[in-house]
C-alpha cells in the first residue's frame, strides 16, 4: 500500500490555504499536517513535523518562499506557488518539484502531486532495482464527479478523443476531459510509448507488432506514419 504524501501549506493569502486544503483532501494519498501563513512560523512547523510536500508560496511578508527555502539544510519536496510567473526560473534552480501559477485549477494541482510521487518513487527498493512500473506508480484523473485513482499497471493503452483522452485498462474504460499531450508528457517514458497522434501504449501490454500497428490482446492500434522510425526502435531495442 503507497503511504500518504504528509503535505503542509504555508501562504499568507487564507482564500489560497483553504483551496490547497480542499485539493488535499480530495486525494485519498495526501494528508495534511499543517498550515501556516508566514515563512517563519513554517519553520517551526517543518522541524516539528514530518512533511513529506511542501505547497509553498513566493511571495510572503518578512521573509519569500524562496528566502526559507534556502534556510532549509534537508527540505522536503516543495511545490511553489505564486501569481508571479518571473519567480519559476528560480524555483526550479532550488530543485523545486514543480511550479503553480494562480490560481491554480485542480487539474494543475494533480499533475504536481502525481511529480511528487514519482520523484519519491525512486526511495524504493522495488523501483530502484526494476524499470517496470509499481503498485505506487498511479495518476488521479477526474470521470463525472469524481476524482479516480488509476494504477500504471492496469493501463492498456490510451487513446485521444480531442479534448478528452479514453483510458483502457483490464476492468474498465475511463473518460475524462485532458489532453493526450499531457498524459504523454506524464506517463513514464520507459513504460509508455507514444504510436500515433491518437494513441499511447503501455509497451509490456504489447502482445506483436508490424511496420503499421501493435497488437493489445486481440486488438490492433495503428502506427502513425510520423510516428514509424521512433516506434520500430524503441520496440525493436524492448524487444
Amino acid at each position: 500500500m503507497t503511504p500518504k504524501l504528509r503535505c503542509a501549506v504555508v501562504d499568507d493569502e487564507p482564500l489560497a490555504v483553504e483551496l490547497l486544503t480542499s485539493y488535499i483532501a480530495r486525494l485519498p494519498d495526501l494528508e495534511l499536517v499543517g498550515t501556516s501563513s508566514n515563512a517563519v512560523d513554517a519553520f517551526g512547523l517543518v522541524q516539528r513535523k514530518a512533511v513529506d510536500l511542501l505547497f509553498l508560496d513566493i511571495q510572503m511578508p518578512r521573509l519569500t518562499g524562496i528566502d526559507f527555502l534556502k534556510t532549509l539544510t534537508r527540505p522536503p519536496m516543495v511545490v511553489m506557488t505564486t501569481a508571479y510567473r518571473e519567480f519559476a526560473l528560480e524555483g526550479y534552480e532550488l530543485d523545486v518539484v514543480d511550479f503553480l501559477l494562480k490560481p491554480i485549477l485542480f487539474d494543475r494541482f494533480m499533475k504536481g502531486v502525481g511529480k511528487a510521487f514519482q520523484r519519491r518513487l525512486p526511495d524504493t527498493p522495488e523501483a530502484a532495482s526494476s524499470n517496470q512500473p509499481t503498485a505506487q506508480s498511479h495518476l488521479y484523473i477526474r470521470v463525472d464527479k469524481e476524482v479516480v485513482k488509476v494504477l500504471l499497471t492496469d493501463i492498456l493503452w490510451v487513446e485521444s478523443m480531442k479534448d478528452y483522452v479514453k483510458i483502457k485498462t483490464h476492468q474498465q474504460t475511463f473518460v475524462t476531459y485532458l489532453r493526450i499531450s499531457y498524459l504523454e508528457e506524464t506517463l513514464p517514458s520507459l513504460q509508455f510509448i507514444r504510436i500515433h497522434r491518437s494513441f499511447i501504449v503501455a509497451s509490456a501490454k504489447i502482445t506483436a507488432f508490424s511496420a503499421y500497428t501493435v497488437r493489445v490482446g486481440t486488438t490492433e492500434l495503428p502506427i502513425g506514419r510520423n510516428y514509424r522510425s521512433e516506434v520500430m526502435r524503441y520496440l525493436e531495442k524492448a524487444g
